[in-house]
């Protein structure tokens, strides 16, 4: 059963409150804590982005910069600079915007929507967040020739390594396919499960994929998700972590040596994400530092007044703490 794992607070007034579920694993994958349902399958959304470019990279995937691999594993706002990288994907393996087969959108930035709105423009599948992970899939195809119309089919041989390479991380036994929201499939997995593959990603030896992938993440926060974003907060505020946010309130992370997590949120919410996962940290040994401290409580506006806060539930590692696991290092 899920736990109450974040509350709003308002002048005072509990008025709100997020139920989920979370694990953090040490760097061998030992349970430091786990809260509610850890090993029940969920769909980790754009969790999986960064082991969807793991099997892409396996797969002939040759970006033409660290950048361009890191939008591969996007859920961008549809900035420019997130555009332009999408674009030059394409381009570079002779395609274009009209080979997308995401759900066409505007972007999820303010300003970038309000450009494109004033211009007259309208939703277009290059502006969706997904799109940089779509033209990774696509230049895959080209490099392998397989068929480009079809390669969201769950039957594509893109879509099956894939498949087999994300089931793989922790051998649990395959389950049936969903559907994201941009119309991939996608492979259901336990938190723990998910949390485990994070730490492959930062642990992996320098020059391999999944270490390839870890770094350009790393190094690019801003292309993986967008100004003002989540993990455009964490990754800069904390060196050497690395964090991809899915939706519906999905979050998983690792530190620098291996120490893990993964989240869930049941009701979806997104406030909840940010402040639960800077609590989290700081409860797994990163160093609590006046910014560090400003992302584990979100605000509470009345009035454009900040008049409460959005926070972790006072406590609630204390109830799933482990004594054999202690976890206190600064970072």
């Amino acid at each position: 059963m899920s736990v109450e794992l974040v509350e709003v607070v308002r002048s005072g007034f509990r008025e709100c409150v997020h139920r989920g579920s979370l694990v953090a694993l040490a760097p061998d994958g030992t349970p430091v804590l786990s809260l509610g349902e850890v090993h029940a399958p969920i769909y980790p959304r754009s969790t999986n982005k960064p082991l969807q470019a793991v099997a892409m990279l396996r797969h002939g995937f040759v970006p033409g910069s660290d950048k361009e691999l890191a939008i591969a594993c996007a859920s961008h706002d549809g900035e420019a600079v997130h555009v332009a990288l999408v674009e030059q994907i394409l381009r570079r393996c002779g395609l274009d915007a009209s080979d997308l087969r995401c759900p066409a959108d505007l972007p999820g930035n303010e300003s970038a929507r309000a450009a494109i709105v004033a211009a007259g423009g309208p939703p277009h599948p290059i502006y969706m967040n997904c799109s940089g992970n779509h033209a990774a899939l696509l230049a895959t195809c080209v490099a392998n020739d397989w068929p480009l119309d079809s390669y969201a089919d769950p039957a594509h041989p893109l879509q099956e390594v894939i498949a087999r390479a994300v089931s793989g991380v922790g051998g649990e036994p395959e389950t049936e396919l969903g559907i994201d929201g941009c119309g991939l499939p996608i492979v259901p997995l336990s938190l723990t499960t998910l949390a485990r593959a994070y730490t492959a990603l930062v642990t992996a030896a320098p020059g391999t994929p999944e270490r390839t992938v870890a770094d350009a993440i790393r190094a690019h926060p801003h292309l993986v998700s967008g100004t003002g974003r989540d993990d455009a907060r964490l990754m800069p505020a904390v060196p050497g972590l690395l964090c991809k946010a899915g939706a519906d309130g999905v979050h998983a992370g690792a530190l620098p040596d291996g120490t893990a997590f993964a989240l869930k949120i049941d009701d979806g919410h997104e406030r909840a994400r940010l402040p639960l996962t800077a609590a989290l940290l700081h409860r797994l040994g990163v160093a609590w530092s006046e910014d560090r401290a400003a992302l584990a409580s979100q605000p509470v506006l009345g009035g454009g007044v900040r008049v409460g806060t959005i926070r972790a539930v006072p406590g609630v590692f204390q109830t799933a703490e482990s004594p054999d696991n202690p976890s206190s290092r600064p970072l």
